[in-house]
Formats: C-alpha cells, sequence, structure tokens
C-alpha cells in the first residue's frame, strides 16, 4: 500500500446511514472512497456472531495454507464484483464504472507478492488494488486515508483497531423507529424482536470499542448528519488529521452530487424530515415494543422523545 495511507472502516446496523454518511465523504480531496459497500468479509469467520450476521459483512479470515490469489477470490465483496462482472443485473448499472474485477486481482496479487500474506496486508492490498483498477475514479491529489463501509463491522471493531494500529473505525447509529421502518421495506424483511437484537448489539460493540480505542474509534448519530453533514463530518475530518471539505455538505457518487442516496441504501432523501417521516410510518404498537426492546441506548444517544 501506498506509504502514508490509512484506513476508516465505517460500520452501522442496517439502515442506520453508513451508505448516506460514506456518500457525504465521498467528494472528500483527501479520502479514497469504495465505490460501494466493501464487503470484505470471507467465508472462513466462524464465531459466534455469524448466526446472526452474513459473513460478508465481516472482519475476514482468512487460511494459514493460502496464496494470494485464493485469498482475494475469498473476498466476498458482492456488489462491486456483481457490478464489474454482470452489469446488466447490478443496481447500479446506471452509474458509470471503469473497472475490471481481473485488473483489480492482478493488482492485488503483485502487492502481497511484495508486502505479504497477513489479514490487515490483504486487506491494505485489496483496497490499493481496488483504486489501481478503478480508472475513471476522480482521485484528489494528495489522498491520505481509504475509507470503506460495510454493514455491522463495528462488531469487529477491536480486530480492525488492532491488526491496524493507524486505522479508524466509525460507527452510524439511527434512531430504532426510523431504521426499523426502512428495514420493513424490503423484500423479506428481519421481523422487530431480530432487527432490534441486531441494532442493540451494533451500539453495544460501537461504545465499548469507544472507551477502548478513544480517539480511533468513532460514534456519530446519523441525526446529526442530516442536520449539519459539514460540522458533524467536519470534526470527524478533524479527529482523522485531515482538513474538512465543501463535499462534505451533500452527498455524491465518484464526486457526482447525488440528488437522492438510493440505490446505496434505503435512505432516499438524507432529511431530518424524512427520517421522522419514515418513523412515522409505524404503527403505535410497533413503536411502543421498540421502545421496549432499545430502552438502554434512548438515553445515551438523546432518543427518548423522539418516538
Amino acid at each position: 500500500m501506498a506509504a502514508g495511507l490509512r484506513l476508516l472502516m465505517i460500520g452501522a446496523m442496517y439502515e442506520n446511514g453508513g451508505n448516506t454518511t460514506h456518500r457525504f465523504l465521498d467528494g472528500h480531496p483527501e479520502l479514497l472512497v469504495y465505490p460501494f459497500e466493501s464487503q470484505i468479509g470471507t467465508r472462513f469467520v466462524t464465531d459466534h456472531l455469524t448466526s446472526m450476521f452474513p459473513v460478508k459483512y465481516r472482519w475476514p479470515e482468512f487460511p494459514l495454507d493460502g496464496e494470494a490469489a485464493t485469498d482475494y477470490h475469498a473476498i466476498i465483496d458482492e456488489e462491486c464484483k456483481v457490478r464489474a462482472r454482470t452489469p446488466f443485473v447490478s443496481k447500479f448499472r446506471d452509474y458509470p464504472f471503469d473497472f475490471s474485477d481481473d485488473d483489480r486481482r492482478k493488482h492485488y496479487i503483485d502487492i502481497v507478492s511484495e508486502t505479504g500474506r497477513s489479514r490487515a496486508g490483504n486487506v491494505r492490498a485489496f483496497y490499493e488494488a481496488t483504486f489501481r483498477a478503478w480508472k475513471d475514479y476522480r482521485r484528489g491529489p494528495n489522498p491520505s486515508m481509504y475509507v470503506g463501509y460495510s454493514p455491522i463491522i463495528g462488531v469487529d471493531a477491536e480486530r480492525i483497531l488492532t491488526d491496524m494500529p493507524d486505522a479508524h473505525v466509525l460507527h452510524i447509529v439511527r434512531n430504532p423507529w426510523s431504521a426499523y421502518a426502512d428495514t420493513k421495506k424490503r423484500p423479506v424483511p428481519l421481523s422487530l424482536s431480530t432487527y432490534l437484537l441486531g441494532w442493540t448489539l451494533n451500539q453495544y460493540h460501537a461504545l465499548l470499542y469507544r472507551e477502548r480505542f478513544p480517539g480511533r474509534m468513532h460514534v456519530i448519530r446519523i441525526e446529526d448528519v442530516l442536520a449539519d453533514p459539514f460540522g458533524t463530518l467536519g470534526s470527524l475530518c478533524r479527529a482523522l488529521e485531515i482538513a474538512p471539505a465543501e463535499t462534505l455538505r451533500r452527498p455524491s457518487w465518484n464526486g457526482n452530487v447525488l440528488g437522492q442516496v438510493y440505490p446505496w441504501g434505503t435512505i432516499r432523501t438524507p432529511t431530518l424530515e424524512a427520517n421522522r417521516a419514515t418513523a412515522a410510518e409505524l404503527s403505535p404498537a410497533e413503536r411502543e415494543e421498540i421502545r421496549a426492546r432499545a430502552w438502554q441506548y434512548l438515553d445515551t444517544f438523546d432518543y427518548r422523545a423522539f418516538g
């Protein structure tokens, strides 16, 4: 990996604004922002959380007897590989993307042949190879960080921050009423109880690791991003030791301003008004059940009066 480039990994429970925040960071001249969800997990991830969260969203594991080529193919990265290899079925097919997955694989193998295999080294090589292969990416003159986003990866923040001493993790939280209302719109939505279990586990890990890795584990409410993206994400930039940029004021794709965040996430219109209107779609019974199940975090995140 090019000297000096670090990793900022964004995580969030589903429909909590991780994709939206990712898009707000997209145009920053000092950031190399991954084009889609960077689903860097592998099938070798096995622990007590694999029954709840898909392994594609987890911090990866690699077999000891592997090699660079097999490591590359083990990284799931579904959204990018589908867009590159079968663009006609990708939900991002209308967005220009001059990128070859085969080229990225070659770059990845070249990088790992120089740096050697390790979990951190493989992840760094994955991001560097991506931006070597992405031919029409509009990069700034002096990038200093890669930015990836994968839902729920904050549960692995301890591994990320231990593996990569120069990395940072950003966790995004959204009020559970709007979040659950959006997840109900999926073709096969999670039940309320299952969704809230995942939501609370994500907050638990984020707050735990913020205490254990002060200054490197960051927790931000999506409501604060929507209210003042420049101010909220500008503060994050200063914590990352990079300058705030005017591009933080609006979401974009490869530097092109987006009218709506969809299809990157279910939050189409990134405004406070749309966020509150989404929560209002729930029935009174659903709102009270969510309040009961999320109770221990409502005061922590100042959501007590929201629902």
